[in-house]
């Protein structure tokens, strides 16, 4: 008797433990995913006539948004969630006859946001600076959106932990960027690195860390959702 009361005993302590580790799996997992009405645009900077920002050794910030941003999309449908590219090739969104074409680029990647009814715009480029030193990092969102500056401090938080940086960036608020001003859903800039820094354009050309950044912001999205 006292050997099957033992046993008994022993049955129960086992399925509680499963219980904890498995819940606690679950959170390092994030196996609550968001359900399948959510959307994610991401915004792939620049694009066709416009390269974007021209870096060391005259590498285009076009490329570089739209190689991570397919990335980024590739680990997001592995999720429930409805995902948008405003860009799939190396084109800008724009007619070719048009005689302001980064305007007319720019309402039509609102436009697609709206048509959209994004949850999450995420918007992906590159920075540089005049000071070669600087590195790292950066999310920007709109000042008066609160879900926005959410959205961009994990986002931010998520990449300085994730890619481990020294002298980690803070998310920014912005009052002037087109894209954050004209956007009604919450959205974040993600400035993935300065190519303007040697070590920095070095990394944002490589495929591999590339796969490190599309994942960060990923991890970040997911936590943006699962904070809710």
């Amino acid at each position: 008797m006292q050997h099957r009361i033992i046993g008994a005993g022993m049955a129960v302590f086992l399925l509680v433990a499963m219980v904890v580790l498995s819940r606690q799996a679950a959170v390092y997992t994030l196996s609550v995913q968001p359900d399948k009405e959510t959307t994610v645009v991401i915004d792939v900077g620049h694009g066709g006539c416009d390269p974007g920002k021209v870096g060391v050794g005259g590498i285009l910030e076009k490329d570089i948004n739209l190689a991570v941003a397919l990335k980024l999309e590739t680990l997001l449908k592995q999720t429930d969630m409805h995902v948008v590219l405003t860009r799939k090739t190396d084109c800008g969104l724009y007619d070719e006859d048009a005689t302001n074409k980064k305007a007319q680029d720019m309402r039509r990647r609102i436009e697609v946001m709206a048509k959209e009814k994004a949850d999450l715009v995420v918007s992906i480029h590159q920075n540089s600076f005049q000071d070669s030193a600087v590195y790292g990092p950066q999310c920007f969102y709109y000042a008066n959106s609160k879900e926005g500056q959410q959205a961009a401090a994990i986002l931010q938080n998520t990449l300085n932990q994730g890619l481990c940086i020294d002298a980690p960036r803070q998310e920014k608020a912005n009052d002037s960027y087109y894209i954050l001003k004209k956007s009604a859903m919450p959205t974040v800039i993600v400035e993935c690195g300065f190519l303007s820094n040697p070590k920095d354009a070095e990394k944002l050309v490589d495929d591999a860390y590339q796969e490190k950044l599309a994942f960060q912001i990923y991890m970040g999205i997911q936590r943006y959702f699962n904070a809710f």
